[in-house]
């Protein structure tokens, strides 16, 4: 007899929710875990110690890589803010959502509350969700936080700010309390861990989802004891934007120092909570580092041994620092070189929580890395796209295509030629070629995505 395609359909989907409960079970325990993320702002590769940095000391960091996997090959959506971020919370490209540049001071763009993410599906399944510090996915409702599955939010919601007034470039207070203007006086990244340290202690029972999305180490360059460069009404365009500290890599050095001890005192909280083996931390950044900037500040940041840098396709505009902890559950002291992308976090995190993967229209274009972190198993094989508005770049195995419209393509072996310095496609055009063709077929893919989820762009409706 033919069964009945309604009773295979359910079948599979509970088929699909007892494999994630038992995986939820099976690596966490009875208690669903708690989920930290906690992204740096324009942190190069090599920016801390643990990295290979040797002047900036973070203890803290070094000593979280050494309890669980530190990724080499782990790479940013974008090479820029705001597309990476929308990446981390969607689980997809963030062209699907039409999202491909920086979020600037237009009150009407933003991503919509259609989106599906991270938190949204977390919260539906009984998780606290808190987000603290930066947003940079639209300033106004119905793009802020509390409309993508966040219970709480203090931040800012633009893409910078004094470290000190939480001012914006465009001369704007820009620090919240979910919807409503917030006045507090500290340095940036202590108001965030502070907020992050008071959301735990408020969800300790329970399981919680907080992301901590550090302005640290985005200019302006400013260090714990720094003044105020910022204030209301002024406008800090141009070279200003950096701040006014003479000596730029000693600040830039200070802030990575504070960025650490907020890890440091996360982590520390977990630990006296009794929560430190409830919970999985994960630390990266949104992009790399400023190596050269317009503004002569050359060396701030270290994206070494890659080339290249923040908004740029290189290898030092993208791969950046992740490490994964979880004591008693990830194996410490290990090193993966397996290629990893910021998309990948959602399909991990459901599926450690026991919640079905979204599928049709809203499916993730990530891998989840739990066989990876648990048991080692190798990644699939597949292609990774990034695209800024006339730059492209396509990775498959060991082969990287970097593509500007207006220039001649450049292929890179990465496993002989880590530096990108020995442009092979000349010697090698039908593989160039091919990884052209892969970027155009993905183009389409993604473009049909976003005009299918119209409501789902980046412009009020």
């Amino acid at each position: 007899m033919k069964p009945n395609p309604r009773f295979v359909v359910l079948a599979a989907v509970f088929a699909g929710i007892g494999l994630s409960i038992a995986t939820a079970a099976a690596v966490g325990g009875a208690r669903r875990p708690n989920v930290v993320v906690i992204l740096a702002d324009d942190l190069g590769y090599a920016d801390i110690g643990c990295y290979g940095n040797p002047r900036n000391r973070t203890p803290h960091l070094d000593a979280l890589a050494a309890g669980g996997v530190r990724f080499t090959d782990f790479h940013a959506n974008s090479s820029m803010c705001t597309p990476t971020r929308a990446a981390l919370l969607t689980g997809r490209y963030q062209q699907r959502a039409a999202i491909e540049t920086v979020f600037g001071m237009d009150p009407d763009e933003g991503l919509s509350p259609r989106a599906k993410t991270m938190p949204g599906y977390l919260q539906k399944a009984g998780y606290a969700t808190g987000a603290y510090g930066k947003w940079h996915l639209g300033l106004w409702p119905p793009f802020t936080p509390r409309s993508h599955g966040f219970d709480d939010f203090v931040g800012l919601l633009s893409g910078d700010g004094d470290h000190h007034s939480q001012v914006d470039r465009s001369g704007r207070a820009d620090w919240w309390h979910n919807d409503e203007p917030l006045r507090e006086t500290g340095y940036t990244t202590d108001l965030v861990t502070r907020h992050a340290l008071a959301f735990i202690d408020r969800n300790r029972a329970k399981p919680f989802f907080l992301y901590v999305a550090h302005l640290a180490v985005h200019f302006p360059w400013q260090g714990p004891h720094d003044r105020a460069d910022r204030q209301v009404g002024g406008n800090y365009d141009g070279d200003a934007k950096f701040g006014s500290r003479e000596d730029k890599r000693a600040a830039f050095r200070e802030m990575v120092e504070a960025f650490d001890g907020s890890v440091g005192r996360i982590v520390g909280r977990l630990r006296e909570l009794g929560l430190e083996k409830d919970t999985l931390v994960i630390v990266a950044s949104d992009n790399g580092g400023y190596t050269v900037d317009r503004g002569g500040y050359v060396g701030v940041s270290s994206n070494a041994p890659w080339r290249g840098q923040k908004a740029e396709f290189y290898e030092g505009g993208h791969r950046v620092p992740a490490i994964f902890s979880w004591p008693g559950r990830i194996a410490p002291q290990r090193l993966s070189d397996a290629t990893v992308m910021t998309m990948d976090l959602l399909p991990t995190v459901l599926e450690l929580a026991g919640v079905p993967q979204p599928a049709g229209a809203y499916a993730s274009d990530g891998v989840s890395l739990v066989p990876h972190l648990f048991r080692e198993t190798p990644l699939p094989e597949r292609m990774l796209f990034w695209r800024r508005g006339d730059t492209r770049a396509v990775r498959s195995g060991d082969w990287k295509l970097v593509a500007n419209r207006s220039e001649p393509k450049e292929l890179y072996n990465l496993r002989t030629d880590p530096s990108e310095q020995n442009d092979l496609s000349a010697r090698e055009p039908e593989r160039t070629a091919e990884l052209w063709r892969a970027v155009s077929a993905w183009e389409t893919d993604v473009a049909a995505s976003a005009r299918a989820l119209g409501s789902e762009g980046r412009k009020r409706q």
